[in-house]
């Protein structure tokens, strides 16, 4: 079972982080995610240079950078469920070049909901677990269950950035999902419900 090759796309707070674990670990799956790909690969020799020379400048690393350290990643996977990557046309174009999926599932779920999600988490200052307001609250509001820590709104978790990650998203990634859409292989699966009910639907994909 382990030849699956899964993307799963979706904008900010649609669960695919999430998703993407449990799909790896049911069907072991290797779970490939642009970051991870990126700190794992950080010296890797380029013919533009080191992802770490990038990354420790703060500056994005460069889309050809990132599609050779993806394909690396790829390449040593028996099967994968890719999440975060592509994030633009360019990139999508150069993973059709590269390898063959086997689903592209897109997680749909109102913005509403996706700002509810990623305003109401709050993380540990003390030991970095996070809780949410709504979905995963603590047993003492405000207080961690794991140490007795305070809880925070981080920075990227305010409303005026979610508000910027949603239209980074959709100038950026949207254009990817009408790709495949037009591919005629996309599939969109209700990202709202709880974890168990979207891990339902997603699995009828990967079985079907």
């Amino acid at each position: 079972m382990a030849d699956h090759r899964i993307l799963l796309l979706g904008p900010p707070g649609a669960g695919k982080g999430t998703q993407a674990t449990r799909l790896a670990d049911e069907y072991g799956l290797d779970h490939i995610t642009t970051g991870d790909a990126l700190r794992q690969n950080k010296d890797m020799e380029t013919e533009y240079g080191t992802p770490g020379e990038f990354m420790d400048a703060g500056e994005l690393v460069p889309d050809p950078v990132v599609n050779e350290i993806v394909v690396a990643a790829l390449e040593s996977a028996d099967g994968f469920v890719l999440d975060g990557y592509p994030r633009n046309l360019d990139q999508a174009e150069f993973l059709s070049e590269e390898t063959e999926l086997d689903h592209v599932v897109f997680f749909e779920v109102p913005e509403e909901e996706l700002l509810a999600r990623l305003t109401g988490r709050r993380v540990c200052d003390e030991c970095g677990a996070t809780y949410h307001v709504e979905f995963d609250q603590p047993e003492e509001a405000g207080v961690c269950d794991e140490c007795g820590g305070d809880l925070i709104q981080r920075e990227d978790d305010t409303e005026e950035t979610a508000h910027e990650r949603l239209r980074v998203y959709r100038e950026n990634t949207e254009p990817v999902v009408r790709h495949y859409r037009e591919e005629g292989v996309l599939v969109e699966v209700s990202g709202e419900g709880t974890p168990d009910d979207v891990f339902e639907s997603l699995s009828d994909v990967v079985e079907g």
